[in-house]
């Protein structure tokens, strides 16, 4: 495999928008308002959302079916209920992962009367329809020294990663300033690579906070990190 460096990328502002005065959101691809038919998804995720809940802001009571969906918060906090009778706080840096299945209803508060929520929202279409419903959550673990690049979610819950009912393996990576992190993409596979903080960089493409780049070649991907290092969800697709 040889390196890829010219990737496809989704530059941040270019993203849709949604302001609801309690929500500002972007939009990766299509979703609510937003329709842009040159951007529906990637393979099986459909859904990345940027979002940033107000003070006391939420999401009410509302139903699925057939997603895999999981949220990743940054900063505040996000309060979750469900019709399974799931009830939690996640905190920054965890994971909730809810299978909707069959049908499920849940609602996403910012239990803060300060602090704003930001997290993101990612759907991913599930390789079965009417599964039973299900919720899971990843913690990181407690560690002296964390690896810069961790399976947080995949099809077999291999090393500790949460489950998901896709051939996809989602990782979080952490890199420090001029740290080289590498990926190898088989055939058949595709990569989508969303920064979250820090810059990234990929050959000369510079990748900056809401950037994406993807890939659909086999190759063994190079991600550099810039002075401040970066954060980033790297998915490796069927």
């Amino acid at each position: 495999m040889t390196n890829q460096l010219t990737p496809n990328i989704r530059r941040s502002m270019e993203r849709g928008h949604a302001s609801h005065g309690w929500l500002e959101s972007r939009h990766t691809f299509s979703f609510g308002d937003y329709y842009n038919p040159a951007h529906m998804g990637f393979r099986s995720l459909r859904v990345i959302n940027d979002d940033w809940v107000a003070p006391g802001g939420g999401f009410p009571s509302h139903p699925h079916r057939d997603m895999e969906i999981f949220s990743y918060v940054l900063e505040g906090r996000l309060a979750h209920q469900d019709s399974m009778g799931n009830k939690r706080e996640l905190k920054p840096g965890e994971i909730q992962l809810m299978r909707a299945g069959s049908g499920v209803s849940h609602s996403e508060f910012n239990p803060s009367d300060t602090d704003r929520a930001h997290f993101l929202q990612i759907w991913i279409t599930p390789s079965e329809r009417d599964l039973k419903p299900a919720y899971t959550e990843w913690t990181p673990p407690v560690e002296t020294t964390p690896p810069a690049k961790r399976l947080v979610i995949s099809s077999d819950g291999r090393e500790g990663s949460a489950q998901i009912a896709q051939d996809a393996d989602i990782y979080l990576i952490r890199a420090v300033s001029g740290e080289t992190i590498q990926h190898s993409l088989t055939v058949e596979r595709g990569v989508w690579l969303h920064v979250i903080r820090g810059e990234a960089k990929i050959g000369d493409v510079t990748l900056y906070p809401g950037d994406a780049a993807s890939f659909e070649e086999p190759s063994l991907l190079e991600i550099h990190a810039g002075a401040e290092g970066f954060e980033a969800l790297l998915f490796d697709l069927r």
